[in-house]
């Protein structure tokens, strides 16, 4: 076997939780690719090209034509999943979804911003680039990171406006100073944390951020740049998406486990809470006004409520089944959205906790995987269908 070959098996062992086994496949240049045991879909072309740039990324001697190439190979050779059909229950509900086409081709963009001007920006992961989009006049402004092959996968913006993300290729937290257009690079204090993953702001203008490769939480301090990190006690728990409750106490999920965790803001102490299913593994985070927390159970297909308050767990069988994929996930109103993304075509899924029912809706473009999702201010809805290059704004009526 190659040492091309090996570095891409290595690349899929990184998604060995939720993967499942395969046959080996030849790639275009007649390296064979061994079976890999894993356990849940088949690895997709937008989580290979995810894993390949985050090899490129850490100096992997792969080139990004081949690398492209494989990855494609790959998905249209490995043996195929069915998919549930993404079937409409609208409900009483009335939604819309406008969709745009990213301006460079291959951006994969990963995760959307609403900003308070009305704007939509996004992270254009594999253009190693910034985007705004203004949905009014359909306005698209691209801002290229200064570091090649940075690898932009979370972003969020301060109370000045300035964007910031997480460069999860290069192991740096960035901040886009929009008065100068000047991208300022905070690198990670440790050389174990080289993949940042989803930023959040607390109330007090500190940025939390996961670190799931590493299997870290880091706290970034805008005013000093002072960054500190707090490794999470549960081994390979690949922490992942993040949150802040209304006491300003940062929660995430441990994707590489069955556990929640928070920590807290002054000491860094992580506590971790267990989920009753060990099959679980929960991916992102939103929390209502009431501190509750909502997870997605991406491997399981569920839709899971806990309460830190008193350690209750609820969950639900999201609509399209347990291979349903659920993954972006946000709050608007209290009530929760988040996306299927193992639906062909990805569907936007409105839970009701008070009525606990479910209502759904294709994505038009299907998706591509939607990973991410934010409410606006005006009561819409952002998302990256990052697998079509596209960004869409969903008006909820």
């Amino acid at each position: 076997m190659s040492r091309i070959l090996l570095l891409l098996v290595a690349m899929a062992a990184c998604f060995s939780s939720i993967h499942p086994v395969w046959s080996q496949s030849r790639l275009p240049d007649g390296n064979v690719v061994e079976p890999l045991n894993s356990g849940h879909n088949e690895l997709r072309r937008s989580e290979w090209r995810d894993v390949v740039g985050r090899k490129l990324g850490f100096g992997a001697p792969l080139s990004r034509d081949w690398s492209v190439a494989s990855a494609k190979h790959l998905v249209q050779n490995l043996p195929k999943t069915m998919k549930p059909p993404a079937t409409m229950n609208p409900g009483s509900v009335e939604v819309s979804i406008e969709e745009w086409l990213v301006p460079t081709a291959g951006s994969h963009p990963h995760d959307p911003l609403a900003a308070a001007d009305g704007s939509i920006w996004y992270t254009g992961q594999m253009a190693n680039l910034l985007g705004r989009l203004d949905p009014k006049t359909g306005e698209f402004k691209e801002y290229q990171l200064k570091t090649p092959q940075s690898g932009p996968h979370g972003l969020v913006a301060d109370k000045e406006g300035d964007i910031w993300f997480t460069a999860n290729f290069k192991g740096y937290i960035g901040k886009l100073d929009l008065n100068t257009g000047e991208i300022i690079e905070y690198p990670m204090p440790d050389p174990k944390a080289r993949d940042p993953h989803t930023p959040i702001f607390d109330q007090k203008g500190v940025l939390w951020f996961t670190v799931q490769g590493a299997n870290m939480v880091g706290k970034l301090v805008p005013e000093t740049g002072e960054v500190n990190l707090a490794a999470v006690p549960t081994p390979n728990a690949n922490p992942y998406g993040i949150a802040v409750n209304s006491q300003g106490v940062p929660f995430f999920a441990e994707f590489g486990s069955n556990r929640l965790a928070s920590i807290d803001p002054d000491t860094m102490q992580i506590r971790e809470y267990v989920l009753p299913h060990a099959e679980s593994h929960p991916r992102r985070i939103a929390i209502r006004s009431d501190d509750v927390v909502w997870y997605t159970d991406y491997p399981r297909g569920a839709l899971g409520r806990f309460d830190p308050k008193t350690g209750e767990v609820r969950e639900w069988p999201s609509p399209a089944g347990p291979e349903s994929g659920p993954y972006g996930i946000t709050v608007l109103n209290d009530v929760v959205w988040y996306s299927e993304s193992g639906t062909t075509p990805n569907r936007l899924v409105r839970f009701d906790p008070k009525t606990e029912s479910f209502h759904a809706w294709a994505i038009p473009s299907g998706g591509g995987v939607v990973r991410n999702m934010m409410a606006t201010r005006e009561g819409k809805l952002v998302l990256a269908c990052s697998g079509v290059n596209r960004i869409a704004l969903v008006t909820v009526k």
